[in-house]
């Protein structure tokens, strides 16, 4: 692949040309319909024309220097084997706004080949987050909706079962309603949680054939279980997954992290935006991360809006909700 800088007249934007050697993989690169170039240009504010095997970008300095390492990134995850959408589009323009090539900082490791797709890392702060999912004794996940706190941990949990690392897989949540009340539910103990766990039935659908999840399910090789069925349990030799933490009051948040037994991994995720205990009842995520911060084998991972990795939208949700509150908190001082 060959970049070429010339310049236009003064009345234009300036413009360089690239030009790639496998045409074989131009059509990935570009996208149906060209949508990936579409995507870079709506970002960028660039204007990309392509001929052959040779990509033309006009626009500011500053935003061609983008989107040309947009495409060289994306290229060289193409040669590497690796697929790519319109998630990985985002990323990486995303990771290059901050300087960082999506090639270079994730391993092999971090791209997972689940059931339905590959899962892999898209900001700097998910490649953290599944390194510290794979290394750390304890890791706290904590940010907004989107940025795939509990959907990497069940991915990580997932790949190390799958490996042999762990021989099994928990996945709890407190049962709090959300605002709601949901009455009494019929059926029997699973019936009545199972409303509660559809998130995380959902990313492990993701990672497995549906079959492969009932059957460990039934094996008891993958638990589902609310939280109150934790105590008096050591969960050794397994992944551990907490949901949805900040529900959880400070009395069993210590008696969660606790559970951890020996050669397991254990993840607390958690949006503290979100609480949905009564009034006057502190969150257990808040205290544990001022308890256990900087204790040996523990990781704090705090996501933001720009690690959001849904419809775009979602990030601007996430920050007009923000801006709200802070709005708010400033008129109460």
């Amino acid at each position: 692949m060959t970049v070429n800088d010339f310049s236009l007249p003064k009345t234009t934007s300036e413009q360089i040309q690239m030009k790639f050697e496998k045409n074989s993989l131009l059509l990935l690169l570009f996208g149906n319909h060209d949508s990936h170039l579409t995507k870079i240009e709506q970002s960028l504010d660039v204007i990309i024309s392509s001929r052959g095997n040779e990509v033309s970008i006009s626009g500011s300095s500053n935003a061609i220097f983008h989107a040309r390492n947009v495409l060289e990134d994306l290229y060289e995850q193409l040669e590497k084997g690796r697929t790519i959408d319109l998630a990985d589009v985002d990323a990486s323009i995303k990771m290059h706004g901050q300087k960082i090539s999506l090639v270079n900082k994730i391993s092999d490791k971090e791209n997972i080949r689940a059931h339905k797709r590959t899962i892999r890392p898209r900001s700097p702060n998910q490649i953290n987050y599944m390194h510290a999912l794979r290394q750390t004794d304890l890791t706290f996940a904590l940010g907004p909706a989107g940025t795939g706190k509990t959907y990497l941990a069940v991915a990580v949990a997932v790949s190390l079962f799958v490996g042999g690392e762990v021989d099994r897989i928990i996945l709890s949540r407190p049962a709090v309603e959300a605002g709601e009340r949901l009455g009494f539910l019929p059926g029997d103990i699973k019936d009545k949680v199972d409303p509660y766990f559809r998130p995380l039935y959902d990313a492990l659908y993701d990672m497995l054939p549906p079959e492969q999840v009932s059957r460990r399910i039934e094996t008891g090789e993958i638990e589902i279980a609310p939280l109150a069925f934790m105590r008096g349990r050591t969960l050794s030799n397994a992944f551990v997954i907490l949901d949805e933490a900040q529900n959880t009051t400070p009395m069993q948040m210590k008696m969660f992290v606790t559970r951890l037994g020996e050669y397991s991994r254990m993840a607390i995720t958690g949006d503290l935006s979100q609480v949905d205990l009564p009034n006057g009842i502190n969150s257990g995520l808040t205290e544990a991360v001022k308890v256990l911060d900087g204790v040996d084998h523990t990781k704090i991972i705090r996501f933001k809006d720009s690690d959001v990795v849904r419809n775009p939208l979602v990030t601007r949700i996430v920050r007009a909700y923000e801006a709200y509150e802070a709005k708010g908190n400033n008129e109460k001082k």
